[in-house]
């Protein structure tokens, strides 16, 4: 018995020196095994290892034996569940990109990463090559918010001309010995103009505290809901679609609509009121429409003699057939929509007078700005073709206006609660004033415009009058601050009272005293998508006679939403 004991000691001390996890937990997993603290070899904290406090002789080979079989089924019973969490973690970030209408990215490996806290699942990309698994602690910070690695041909592509262009503009923001600079970007709709826009502000933050960020593009806003012209300070990056970025603005316009094609005056004059408020201390971005064929070249034209900028980024393809190059002699002799050219307004002028009497008329800006034109031609697929893109413009518009409508929630993770279930703020009929943008309504139809709508919560210098009976109801649209935006939950004729909800401060909503109602409309889902309502729903209708007239824009809305979410509202 003792020979046989002492064999079985030397077979362990053998296999105990042989490899470092042999005794441990067996032997190590196949693949790629990245832990935040570095194992030992040895054995657990406070037991003894094979040669010390354990009995060489006698029953010695009977007590150790079975210890060595059992451990490596223990840490094989872990691994598995490690891989179990990393998949179900896999699934469940893959299926957040589904539900959102998004294509989730491709199937990447899982590797479990074992930190102090437990165990945490990062996303890399598939471990084909040894060489290039690369890992950082950086890689981890962006995985924690789910940026993961991608192939090449999914990820940005950057043409040439853009990094130029950035340089360039990187260049002059960081100059001292000269002015802050003021870029405008413009291009016809999908050449990228808003991934050019948030690739600056990133590369800008890496060496400036701050951006200011002008947003002229009202169907394609940034940080508001859409129909707003803002000014906003940018401090962190831009990681993400604008729905995962909504944020307040230093200052805002609710213009109303996604388009200006109906009221280009009021378009330019919310932006001169807008711009007349940034301070020129730090840098400006500002991104205008892909609206540039026609009459919306012209409001280019008018916009870029309106604001002066140092810079122009101009983004088309390489042969020039949607909007002609921006040079600086172009925007001087060439007639915008509400301005004309300078030769053009003196020759006007010649005609009654002489040279000498020549003045500029009042309202037309007919000086020459001198810019830098810079030229990006987008080299991505589809670029180009507003009808190719991957996420439909209508799709992220209510994707924003869900993100703002995110703040009613509570910050507490739990169930989200559906919208008729929070409590709405009771506003008296005499307390603010009431405008329809897009449209004229007569007064005795107004309340059923307003109920269950969009509106724009702002703030206009002129004391609201009150009226004994009725709302107070503008004359004209004013151009004032827009201080947030809520949804108008219903309608107390006989106390006469508004029930509003929204995420907007008490402290500014003490400042409110006009309601807006444009022609932004309140994604179907949270009239049809919310839980606990029980019959028919209200203010939600699939019978409709389309042959009333002014009803086409309904019955093209429809088509579309039906085309686009047949799988989500059936």
């Amino acid at each position: 018995m003792n020979e046989e004991a002492a064999a079985a000691t030397q077979r362990h001390r053998r296999s105990s020196t042989g490899g470092g996890m042999v005794g441990w937990g067996g032997p190590a997993p196949r693949g790629r095994l990245l832990t935040g603290r570095r194992r030992r070899a040895g054995p657990r904290t406070g037991e003894a290892g094979p040669a010390e406090g354990r009995p060489s002789g006698g029953g010695g080979g009977s007590a150790v034996m079975p210890a060595r079989r059992s451990r490596p089924r223990r840490a094989s019973a872990r691994a598995l569940a490690r891989a179990s969490r990393a998949e179900a973690a896999w699934r469940e970030f893959a299926a957040s990109f589904t539900r959102i209408g998004m294509v989730p990215p491709a199937e990447p490996g899982l590797v479990a990463v074992e930190a102090a806290e437990g165990t945490a699942v990062l996303l890399l990309e598939p471990r084909q090559k040894k060489e290039e698994s690369n890992f950082t602690p950086e890689h981890a910070v962006l995985a924690s918010v789910g940026i993961v690695k991608c192939s090449p041909d999914r990820g940005l592509q950057v043409s040439e001309s853009m990094c130029l262009a950035l340089e360039e503009l990187i260049q002059a923001c960081c100059a001292e010995d000269e002015g802050v600079p003021v870029v405008l970007v413009c291009g016809p709709k999908n050449t990228g103009k808003s991934t050019f826009n948030r690739y600056l502000i990133n590369l800008l933050l890496n060496r400036l505290p701050v951006v200011e960020y002008m947003e002229c593009d009202i169907g394609q806003t940034e940080f508001t809901p859409p129909g707003c012209v803002s000014l906003s300070s940018v401090t962190e990056p831009v990681l993400g679609p604008p729905f995962t970025h909504q944020q307040m603005p230093s200052k805002m316009v609710y213009y109303g609509q996604t388009s200006c094609e109906q009221d280009t005056e009021r378009y330019l004059d919310v932006v001169k009121y807008v711009f007349s408020y940034y301070k020129k201390e730090v840098p400006l971005i500002i991104n205008t429409m892909g609206w540039v064929k026609g009459e919306g070249l012209l409001l280019l034209i008018d916009i870029i003699r309106l604001l002066s900028p140092s810079h122009i980024v101009q983004m088309d393809m390489c042969d020039w057939k949607v909007m002609p190059p921006l040079t600086s002699e172009h925007i001087h002799f060439s007639a915008g929509l509400h301005t004309k050219g300078k030769q053009q307004s003196k020759c006007k002028q010649l005609g009654v007078g002489s040279m000498e009497s020549w003045k500029c008329p009042e309202g037309e800006d007919v000086s020459a700005p001198q810019h830098k034109l810079l030229y990006v031609h987008p080299e991505f697929p589809r670029a180009g073709v507003a009808g190719e893109v991957r996420v439909h413009s209508s799709i992220l518009r209510d994707m924003s206006i869900l993100g703002y409508l995110g703040h009613l929630q509570s910050p507490d993770i739990g169930a989200v609660l559906p919208l008729h279930s929070l409590v709405p703020y009771q506003v008296p009929f005499n307390a603010v004033a009431l405008r329809v943008i897009h449209t004229d309504v007569a007064p005795s139809n107004i309340m059923y415009a307003v109920n269950a709508s969009w509106v724009g919560l702002c703030c206009i210098p002129e004391e609201v009058r009150c009226q004994s009976e009725g709302p107070v109801l503008l004359t004209q649209t004013p151009i004032c601050d827009c201080l947030g935006f809520g949804i108008v939950r219903g309608v107390d004729m006989e106390k006469k009272l508004y029930h509003i909800l929204t995420p907007v401060p008490p402290a500014n909503l003490r400042l409110v005293n006009c309601l807006l109602l444009g022609n932004i409309a309140i994604p179907n889902c949270v009239l049809v998508g919310q839980q606990g309502i029980e019959g028919e729903i209200p203010y939600v209708t699939s019978d409709y006679n389309y042959s009333i007239m002014g009803s086409g824009k309904l019955r093209k809305k429809k088509q579309h939403l039906k085309r686009r979410f047949e799988c989500d509202y059936p």
